[in-house]
């Protein structure tokens, strides 16, 4: 997420970004995953908002929480092009992640509308 919210607020770029995320993470695997989901999520960025736009009953995605909307594209990338974690694993670690560095409400609004994009995915 940090890698993400780098490229979209900061301006840089995903591979300046991942320099230093990956750098304090142990492990190829781990190293390996997380570059997946940084570049997943930009390259199926588009997919990922016409599925989740209209989810979101009343919003749209430019007024979202800059987190919220980054945590929301990584889940239904995971969901979509990751099958092999769990769908209630993806979901629970990106409320997670909305709870954690978004708003007070961000959790929920999070866990519905990725509950209803696992329905459609």
């Amino acid at each position: 997420m940090q890698t993400l919210y780098g490229t979209e607020v900061g301006h840089r770029t995903a591979e300046d970004m991942l320099v230093e995320t990956t750098a304090r993470i142990d492990g190829a695997d781990g190293r390996a995953f997380v570059k997946d989901l940084v570049f997943g999520t930009l390259e199926f960025a588009d997919e990922s908002d016409a599925l989740i736009g209209p989810l979101l009953e009343g919003w749209t995605l430019e007024r979202l929480p800059t987190i919220d909307r980054i945590v929301l594209r990584m889940g239904v990338f995971e969901l979509r092009h990751r099958t092999e974690t769990p769908t209630p694993v993806v979901i629970n670690e990106a409320v997670e992640l909305a709870k954690k560095f978004s708003t007070e409400d961000s959790g929920r609004f999070v866990n519905g509308v990725l509950s209803r994009a696992a329905r459609g995915a």
